[in-house]
């Protein structure tokens, strides 16, 4: 995979260390406004880029890149993965995948014309905990309560509060609790359960914005409870309660430390079979892959799950009033 980097964000930051750890990924390219020339090169000097580019269709047009992560503020996935499929290039595009249902079904109609893999970056779909946890299950017996909580003083905050709008808070950039830490949660819960039945979203409204809200899946008889917080700091823990024991992690949903299984019966294990050293280099492994096996099954799969959760997503934003980008 020869990648373009188009942004250079927080979690641009927070990968590039880690991408020669990824066996078959070269970060051939990244890019960026001109404005930002001066880091782009920076970036570009520190990681061993060998393209820097301050328009995106050069960019489009190389021949030297095959694949374009899109990590830009979220109002603006949808069209740079569009233009991105446009020029024959693999997409994987960071969370929240788009803001609407129909950008994402266009973006999977291109994606298959063009016979091209098209791709959430969501860690924690691909990471070994998170498998185990869906292969035991069923030890819990019946389910009936899961909580899944997000929690963190945001380091834009401070700022926002005074009027200083960074894109994570902007509801006209698809900012808010839900969109930036809320969506791992439910990746996390859709993941495990499938789709709910019911949807409810109760947003702490700020400037506009949801800085923190509770999301309430509901699966009949089981209730899920999703909790995501920019404006406050707090645990970040996921308990799954069923008749015959529990599941719990203590960490973010992006991370899913150590799970921890308790049963009725007295047994006790834990798990920790995720050894990288970033939670994102077992994702970016998968998309290497993906994209050398040319495995489009694959790709319908884990857009089957992105789909599902954006609209739950969607229906949890419709049900508190909020509209964004």
């Amino acid at each position: 995979m020869n990648l373009a980097v188009v942004g250079a964000g927080k979690i641009v930051a927070e990968f590039l260390p880690h991408a020669s750890g990824v066996p078959g990924l070269t970060v051939a390219a990244i890019v960026g406004r001109e404005s930002s020339r001066a880091n782009l090169d920076d970036v570009a000097s520190t990681h061993g880029i060998p393209l820097v580019f301050t328009d995106l269709d050069e960019c489009l047009a190389d021949a030297r890149v095959d694949t374009v992560w899109v990590a830009l503020p979220n109002s603006l996935h949808a069209d740079v993965a569009r233009r991105a499929l446009l020029a024959g290039k693999n997409v994987i595009c960071e969370k929240p995948f788009v803001l609407r249902l129909e950008e994402l079904a266009e973006l999977r109609v291109l994606a298959a014309e063009r016979d091209l893999i098209l791709v959430e970056a969501i860690s924690n779909q691909y990471l070994a905990n998170v498998e185990w946890m869906r292969e035991n299950l069923s030890r819990l017996g019946e389910l009936r309560l899961v909580q899944c909580e997000y929690s963190q003083y945001s380091s834009r905050y401070d700022a926002f509060r005074t009027g200083t709008i960074a894109p994570a808070f902007d509801p006209a950039a698809g900012g808010g609790a839900l969109m930036d830490l809320g969506i791992y949660t439910l990746h996390l819960v859709v993941g495990l359960l499938g789709t709910p039945a019911t949807v409810a979203y109760t947003p702490r409204m700020e400037r506009g914005v949801d800085t923190s809200g509770v999301t309430v899946l509901g699966y009949g008889d089981l209730t899920a409870v999703c909790v995501a917080a920019k404006d406050s700091p707090g645990p970040s823990r996921t308990k799954i309660q069923g008749t015959d024991g529990t599941m719990v992690f203590d960490g973010p949903p992006n991370e899913v430390p150590a799970v921890e299984l308790q049963l009725r019966d007295g047994t006790h294990e834990r798990i920790a079979l995720d050894e990288d050293p970033h939670r994102m280099v077992a994702e970016f492994r998968s998309f290497v892959r993906m994209i050398a096996d040319h495995d489009i099954a694959e790709r319908d799969r884990r857009l089957d799950h992105s789909a599902g959760v954006l609209d739950v997503a969607v229906r949890a934003l419709d049900s508190a009033g909020i509209r964004l980008g």
